[in-house]
């Protein structure tokens, strides 16, 4: 399909005689949010890494804009437009929520290690931080030193980071992870505004967010996807019921 901006095939990752990723085809459509969904041990962060480039499949492809992708580093792909935050919140905390972007503006721009480009002065780096901070609804905690947010609002920060660089498409590895409902209540309202802007895989183990964001579902087992459809299919299909009876029957 034209609309597809990042995709897999026939994708597998082999750690000895663990198949982490089984033959995963994955298409990923400019402007929806695409949540991939499964138990513990599925093999999502590992299929996220291989779409960022982290980690190298062991058989498939990765594609970009239909463009053979797989042999690209993390650097090249980000280059492409390709983002992705971590399960594990990677902001520098002692120093502000304004500071934290612009040095993502500055790396994305491609100096990063040029120190003599002040990133607490040089406005055409404080400029598009405070945009992607408005944009994003954090505008008022520009000043606020990282590490007195509250755990919600650094998850905000890193996708914030992630936006720096104007991607095409973001990888969200658990955005939610860690938080309470109130906190993810803000997290849904938050990726909603993102919503429509570029493409997002959402990597969440919170189902009431993943059906209040997700535009299509894929479902992993085992490193395998058993079903993909909007969240309506998801929760009509059997092989997906069958799959989490017994567990905690996620798509109840």
């Amino acid at each position: 399909m034209a609309d597809v901006l990042l995709a897999t095939q026939g994708l597998v990752k082999r750690f000895g005689g663990l198949v982490a990723t089984d033959d995963l085809t994955l298409e990923v459509r400019a402007g929806e949010i695409h949540a991939l969904i499964g138990p513990n041990g599925a093999g999502k962060s590992t299929a996220v890494a291989q779409l960022s480039g982290q980690l190298a499949p062991t058989a498939g492809r990765v594609l970009f804009e239909g463009r053979d992708i797989t042999r690209l580093n993390m650097p090249r792909r980000a280059q492409l437009g390709i983002a992705r935050s971590f399960q594990i919140t990677s902001v520098l905390k002692d120093f502000t929520t304004l500071d934290n972007v612009a040095l993502s503006v500055q790396a994305h721009q491609g100096h990063s290690f040029r120190f003599w480009r002040n990133a607490r002065q040089d406005p055409s780096l404080r400029d598009p931080a405070r945009s992607v901070l408005e944009a994003l609804g954090l505008g008022h905690r520009g000043d606020v030193v990282s590490s007195a947010l509250s755990h919600g609002e650094q998850r905000q920060l890193e996708i914030a980071m992630a936006l720096a660089g104007d991607p095409r498409v973001l990888l969200l590895d658990e955005p939610m992870a860690g938080m309470g409902p109130e906190e993810s209540g803000r997290m849904v309202e938050f990726l909603k505004r993102l919503k429509g802007s570029r493409a997002i895989l959402l990597v969440e183990h919170d189902m009431d967010a993943v059906f209040a964001l997700a535009d299509r579902i894929t479902v992993l087992v085992y490193g395998r996807a058993i079903a993909t459809g909007t969240p309506e299919e998801i929760r009509a299909d059997e092989a997906v019921r069958e799959a989490y009876l017994g567990t905690d029957n996620m798509v109840a």
